[in-house]
């Protein structure tokens, strides 16, 4: 094995993809433990910050766009702003991972808060390059946690060095963004994420898509692996998640926001599907007070 130097140098001049107009804000970063996994995020998406996932142990099924992907330790997903995503910890082997949302991000070539190309997979499968990953993540979730002074300004640099790695490491990923195929699988998923918070029915679906609601339900049932009742559902109460972490919204505006029709079985719903009460969910998050805004 050949003997490592003792001192390496800067070889070429550094040049960075960020500039002072277009810098990129660090909002926050969620450490899931597998005992973390009875407040599961439900399928939702997120319109203002890409996020980049890192799976440390455990395994699972995510669904990214209409793509299932199975999971493990080591690998990295990259979920672009406005990306429908469910993640799905197996029940004997519970995930632990790290997640870092970023807003205002603008890569060469790419949407705002767009991490990938439409088209290109999201799922990195990273090997040993993962623990180093990890130990950034973990500073970061670390310093913010502390939250001293300068520990948001530290936090901010580890992140421009996670995202500088992993725009390393998607160089030869596509940097134009490719038209997705309109698929009708496409199409309902696309219909029931613009419409998910209005009454809506299988044959309101299939009136608009000009199809039989029979043959809407089966294709994307193909496509997806839900029924389209099913990811409306799942839908709504994603979104409800989000607005219970991020605002101070009361149960009942949640509720009608998010398209169901009373606070009373917004709660049946939500508590059979997250294993706890909204109030309870929200509390689990941000605590009885709010000291400002939280995200996840």
């Amino acid at each position: 094995m050949p003997q490592m130097p003792s001192q390496c140098y800067v070889k070429r001049e550094t040049r960075s993809v960020f500039t002072p107009e277009h810098m990129p804000r660090l909002v926050y970063v969620t450490r899931t433990l597998p005992e973390d996994q009875s407040r599961p995020r439900i399928l939702h998406a997120h319109q203002d910050v890409a996020e980049i996932l890192l799976i440390c142990g455990g395994s699972g099924r995510y669904l990214v766009g209409e793509t299932f992907y199975d999971v493990g330790a080591g690998d990295l997903l990259l979920y672009n702003s406005g990306v429908v995503h469910d993640e799905f910890s197996s029940a004997d082997d519970a995930i632990f991972s790290y997640c870092v949302a970023i807003a205002g991000l603008r890569l060469p070539g790419l949407e705002e808060n767009a991490l990938i190309a439409r088209g290109t997979p999201p799922l990195l499968r990273m090997g040993a390059e993962a623990e180093d990953l990890r130990l950034l993540m973990d500073m970061m979730y670390r310093y913010l946690l502390e939250d001293r002074p300068g520990c948001e300004s530290l936090s901010h640099h580890l992140m421009l060095a996670l995202l500088g790695r992993i725009y390393q490491l998607t160089g030869d990923a596509p940097r134009r963004e490719q038209a997705e195929p309109k698929t009708l699988g496409r199409q309902v998923q696309a219909f029931i994420d613009g419409h998910f918070s209005e009454p809506l029915t299988l044959q309101d679906m299939g009136k608009a898509l000009h199809v039989s609601p029979y043959y809407l339900s089966h294709v994307f049932k193909e496509a997806s692996g839900y029924s389209p009742t099913q990811y409306l559902l799942r839908r709504r109460i994603g979104e409800a998640q989000n607005l219970l972490i991020t605002t101070d919204l009361p149960m009942a505006k949640i509720a009608e926001q998010v398209g169901f029709e009373t606070q009373n079985y917004f709660n049946l719903q939500f508590s059979k599907h997250v294993g706890m009460p909204p109030g309870k969910y929200r509390e689990s998050f941000v605590g009885k007070k709010r000291g400002g805004p939280e995200r996840e």
